[in-house]
């Protein structure tokens, strides 16, 4: 086991080196760079952008200035914002909050509803259940995610008037019904896709653990068949689904970034297109790094639970 985890340690501290490289690379390298914004002032002049070049370090070789900002990051200086001269993680820190409850809450409710839908289309095969349930996930994975956001405002806020449009609170609010109730319409719009996802999977995952012997072995011993289901079926299907949900980090952060767009809520994925627009490259480096340690730790963990759970994976 003590070898398993330092592999997929190595892994994943090459992948973070690898996406740091990438961003870095790519950022440095668009049209602009990073003093674009500062290009836009009328009084600025060239003596002025080369002058704040220099301070700034920009002026040095592309290699130099990567690996003088990887040893600041691992000293915990991750930068400061070209906007307001702000601690990166302290923005980063203020957003943080925001997108873990949005994100967390849409995965409960994915991995709940996805999984019971599964369970049920794959123990009711061919019923109308099942064919509702595999055209609704055909629907939700061919429309964007934004579209959901917007039917949901115009339906549930502007039609009925029974949830807000925007926002994580109420102004002069805050209680806690009044977090539950902003959170209703934009976790739900994100988890759609992933109820979607997850129902399929959990389907031919558990249609295939029906299959086994063990199960046959079961039944012919007598059991009933929601023993069977619950003691034999399903821990077996949701083996493969505990890998899923590590896959699955990387588009619920994806997805994120567009349901705050929608919905005006205050996280880490509306800060990234505002500090992409500012021009604000170390926020925006910040966040690419912290979302890639976010999926990097995800995945990590997933795998470490599999291993734990089936021994054939660690001991190979």
């Amino acid at each position: 086991m003590r070898g398993f985890l330092l592999h997929r340690l190595f892994q994943s501290a090459v992948l973070l080196v690898i996406v740091s490289l990438i961003g870095f690379a790519t950022l440095s390298l668009m049209p602009g760079g990073p003093t674009a914004q500062y290009g836009l002032d009328p009084g600025m002049t060239q003596e002025d952008l080369a002058r704040l070049k220099q301070q700034l370090g920009l002026d040095r070789p592309l290699w130099i200035q990567y690996f003088d900002w990887a040893w600041r990051l691992l000293q915990g200086d991750w930068g400061r914002s070209f906007r307001d001269g702000t601690a990166v993680l302290s923005v980063i820190g203020r957003h943080l909050f925001a997108t873990l409850l949005l994100m967390g809450t849409s995965t409960v409710i994915a991995i709940a509803l996805g999984t019971w839908i599964g369970i049920r289309g794959a123990t009711h095969r061919y019923s109308y259940f099942d064919y509702v349930a595999t055209i609704g996930a055909m629907i939700a994975l061919s429309i964007p995610t934004f579209w959901f956001g917007l039917v949901g405002i115009y339906l549930f806020t502007l039609k009925l008037g029974w949830l807000p449009a925007g926002n994580m609170y109420t102004i002069g609010g805050g209680s806690v019904l009044d977090y539950a109730h902003h959170l209703i319409l934009p976790s739900v719009v994100l988890s759609l896709v992933h109820v979607a996802i997850w129902s399929r999977y959990m389907r031919t995952a558990t249609l295939d653990a029906i299959s086994q012997d063990y199960v046959k072995t079961a039944r012919a011993k007598g059991a009933s068949e929601r023993r069977v289901l619950m003691k034999h079926v399903v821990g077996n299907a949701l083996l493969p689904m505990i890998a899923l949900a590590g896959v699955q980090l990387p588009s619920i952060l994806t997805g994120a970034l567009v349901t705050e767009t929608v919905f005006t809520w205050p996280g880490m994925g509306r800060l990234f297109l505002d500090s992409l627009n500012y021009s604000d490259y170390p926020v925006v480096m910040g966040l690419l790094i912290f979302s890639a340690i976010i999926v990097i730790l995800g995945n990590l963990i997933a795998d470490i639970v599999i291993a734990l759970v089936d021994p054939r994976i660690r001991l190979a």
